[in-house]
């Protein structure tokens, strides 16, 4: 099973969703926690342990400037901008370039050639018993984060449980991390901005055909607008987490609620067997 934690918008409580949820989860079974907010990755904050790492590479063109004609059949089938013909230079952007190769097969003198450059990397560890934490990393003014997730979501490939911290937002790295998973657990909070997005990545959602259920995190008990479009959308509220100071404190400093407060280690367990028995999960 592939599960999901999103959220439509940064700062709900995704990743202490997320951690608390596959650790204790960890103490019954293995479990792999996989990272997906590579662009700000955070779950190793509360899981500190040693790591290895992998990079991730991807496909760009180089350019023979002696075979080269300037015919700019490159620059013409490049969707992206990343390639720009002049009449006696080439230029190329590599943080544009997709990859896609599209560029070598339409040069009529074979004047490109494809080659690796490293854009991000994946760490590995296993921070507890039953527990592997995998974090992808985008490198600093790189954009091609969904390259990034796709590479850690492979390396979770064929593990029976695999916990995703999705990337905030409703963009194409969370579509990266969606798309094909069990389930979704969205974590909002009861603010005007919490609902809006909510909105949005329940739809985004719906669109790829995931099971979802809600998550409302710092309620004071003030959340009647939630619930009320978790009723027009069918969204099942699977679990509520009160706007409580030892839970701040905990998660503020480092630590997983479940081990400082032992009680929520039971509503975490009811939490994914309520995700696991959404409608539509496999």
């Amino acid at each position: 099973m592939r599960l999901v934690v999103a959220s439509g918008k940064g700062g709900t409580g995704k990743t202490l969703v997320a951690s608390n949820l596959a650790a204790v989860l960890a103490s019954e079974r293995e479990v792999v926690l996989v990272d997906c907010d590579v662009e700000e990755p955070n779950a190793h904050l509360f899981f500190p342990s040693e790591e290895k790492t992998l990079p991730v590479l991807t496909d760009v063109p180089a350019f023979d400037n002696s075979r080269c004609t300037h015919c700019g059949n490159c620059g013409d089938s490049c969707q992206f901008g990343a390639i720009v013909v002049l009449k006696d230079r080439v230029l190329f952007f590599p943080a544009m370039c997709h990859g896609c190769g599209g560029c070598e097969l339409v040069c009529p003198e074979g004047a490109i050639t494809m080659e690796k450059r490293s854009i991000g990397h994946v760490a590995f560890s296993t921070p507890r018993s039953g527990l592997v934490l995998i974090t992808g990393v985008l490198h600093e003014r790189e954009v091609m984060s969904p390259h990034v997730i796709r590479e850690a979501l492979a390396y979770a490939s064929g593990h029976d449980l695999v916990i995703c911290d999705a990337p905030p937002g409703t963009a194409c790295p969370v579509v990266e991390t969606l798309e094909g998973a069990d389930a979704c657990i969205f974590v909002t909070e009861p603010t005007p901005f919490g609902l809006h997005d909510l909105i949005l990545a329940a739809g985004v959602a719906e669109v790829l055909g995931v099971p979802s259920g809600v998550v409302i995190n710092r309620s004071m008990g003030d959340e009647g607008s939630i619930r009320n479009l978790c009723r027009a959308r069918n969204l099942p509220i699977l679990m509520t987490i009160p706007f409580d100071r030892g839970i701040a404190e905990a998660a503020n400093s480092g630590q997983l609620v479940t081990d400082r407060m032992p009680g929520m280690k039971d509503q975490f367990l009811k939490l994914f067997t309520r995700a696991s028995a959404l409608p539509g999960v496999r």
